[in-house]
C-alpha cells in the first residue's frame, strides 16, 4: 500500500510512519496543505491520510480541490472534532471516511485497508434502476429524472447496495457490513453518509425514494 500522510504534527506523523513502515507500507509525508495537494495531485497513491487542521490550506479545502480535479484517491480524514456536523462537512468535502483523535493505529490500518479494497473492487455490470433513478456500476454514473447526481464514494456504495437489494429493506448491520466489512466506524457514520445521499437523490424530487424504517433498516423503492 502506498500512502500519503498530510499532517503537521511531527510526533503524530512519526508514530504513523513507524507503525506503517514496520508493516511494509510505503509512505510519503507533507507537513502543510499546499505541498500535500501538490503531492496528492501528482502521484498515484493508494490512499491519503489527511489532517483536518493544516497550515497553508485546511483539509476540507484540500479534499474539495482534489475531487474538483477528478482525483478519486480514497481519503481518510483525521479530526479532533467529533460532532455530526463536522463529520458531514468532511464527507461532503469528498473524504471517504474519518477517525477521531486520539485513535488506535490498528483501527486506522483497518480503515485504510477497507478503503483500498473498495476502490479496487468493481461489482456487477447491468444498469440499476428504481423509478426515475438510475445507476451504472461500470461508469459509476447516477441520474435522477435525467439529472446527473454527483456522489462521494461511500454514499455511492450505499446507493448501490440499496438499489441491488430493492425493494428489500436492508438492516442497518447488513448495510454497514457491506460498506465497512468487520470494522464499522461509530454510530454516526452511516447517518452522515445517508444524509449526503438523501440530499443528492431526493432533495429536489417530487417524491423521496430512500426510506428509513426505524429500528429495522433502510430501503430504496418507488412503491
Amino acid at each position: 500500500m502506498n500512502i500519503l500522510l498530510i499532517e503537521d504534527n511531527r510526533d503524530l506523523a512519526r508514530n504513523l510512519f513507524d507503525y506503517f513502515e514496520a508493516k511494509g507500507y510505503t509512505m510519503d509525508l507533507a507537513g502543510d496543505g499546499i505541498s500535500g495537494l501538490h503531492l496528492a495531485a501528482s502521484n498515484p497513491y493508494d490512499v491519503l491520510i489527511l489532517d483536518l487542521m493544516l497550515p497553508g490550506m485546511d483539509g476540507l479545502t484540500l479534499c474539495e480541490r482534489l475531487r474538483e480535479a477528478g482525483k478519486r484517491t480514497p481519503v481518510l480524514m483525521l479530526t479532533a472534532r467529533d460532532s455530526l456536523e463536522d463529520k458531514i462537512a468532511g464527507l461532503e468535502a469528498g473524504a471517504d471516511d474519518y477517525v477521531v483523535k486520539p485513535f488506535a493505529m490498528r483501527e486506522v490500518e483497518a480503515r485504510l485497508r477497507a478503503l483500498v479494497r473498495r476502490a479496487q473492487v468493481r461489482e456487477g455490470a447491468s444498469l440499476l434502476q428504481v423509478g426515475d433513478l438510475s445507476f451504472d456500476p461500470d461508469t459509476l454514473k447516477v441520474a435522477r429524472g435525467g439529472r446527473a447526481v454527483e456522489l462521494p464514494p461511500i454514499p455511492l456504495k450505499i446507493l448501490e447496495l440499496l438499489m441491488r437489494a430493492s425493494p428489500r429493506v436492508l438492516p442497518r448491520e447488513e448495510l454497514e457490513r457491506g460498506i465497512w466489512g468487520d470494522s464499522p466506524p461509530d454510530s454516526d457514520a452511516l447517518r452522515a453518509h445517508l444524509h449526503i445521499l438523501r440530499n443528492a437523490v431526493d432533495k429536489d424530487a417530487d417524491r423521496p425514494l430512500i426510506r428509513t424504517l426505524r429500528g429495522i433498516g433502510y430501503q430504496i423503492t418507488n412503491e
